[in-house]
């Protein structure tokens, strides 16, 4: 993977973790343990810290950035979408950022909250725990119900597995010029169906 010491400051990948090859990581990126980084995501600590803490997931094309003495955390079970940007802000434990959503500096987000898909935070906005907050500007909707609470921990509860399977089974190769008869499917369980429903 590409990862790029800067000012003497390397990044630090607990090796529990998987971050994909296509990756970019420079200088203070530090990555728990269990910590699923996925393809094309950048995390550049060239300017203030990145922390992505214990069992949460960055997902594809994810940007993550901040200002100097300014850290960009994602506590732990955090759950980052595919193409969403964090710059300068806080995504508390359990919370989830929709894909392509944008969080500006000094943003908090929420224990377990959700921000949906597309969503635009302002900078220094506080968003409270347990909410669904949508829209540009984003805003809280309402209260998370407990069905949607347990779909959150059964998404990230896949990207944790996502990690081992990962670092089983994942590897380069050429791709197949024909379809092999038989070919076998993805085996997905109860929560990734459940997941598409709500």
């Amino acid at each position: 993977m590409p990862v790029y010491r800067i000012d003497g400051l390397t990044p630090v990948v607990d090796p529990s973790s998987f971050v994909h090859p296509t990756a970019v990581l420079i200088g203070d990126v530090i990555i728990g343990k269990g910590v699923y980084i996925g393809p094309n995501a950048s995390l550049r600590g060239d300017f203030g810290r990145i922390v992505i803490e214990d069992g949460a997931n960055v997902q594809d094309c994810c940007v993550m950035h901040g200002f100097p003495q300014n850290d960009t955390v994602v506590e732990q079970d955090g759950h980052i979408g595919h193409g969403a940007i964090l710059h300068g802000c806080r995504v508390r434990r359990n919370a989830m950022v929709g894909m392509n959503a944008v969080i500006m500096d000094g943003a908090d987000i929420g224990e377990n909250t959700i921000i949906g898909a597309c969503s635009f935070v302002k900078a220094m906005a506080e968003i409270a725990a347990n909410k669904l907050a949508l829209g540009s500007p984003a805003r809280v909707i309402r209260d998370l119900t407990e069905q949607e609470l347990a779909w959150k921990r059964a998404g990230t509860a896949e990207y944790q597995a996502l990690v081992i399977r990962c670092k089983n089974s994942l590897r380069e190769v050429e791709p197949l010029s024909a379809i092999e008869p038989g070919r076998q499917r993805m085996s997905f369980q109860e929560s990734i169906v459940a997941k598409s429903q709500l």
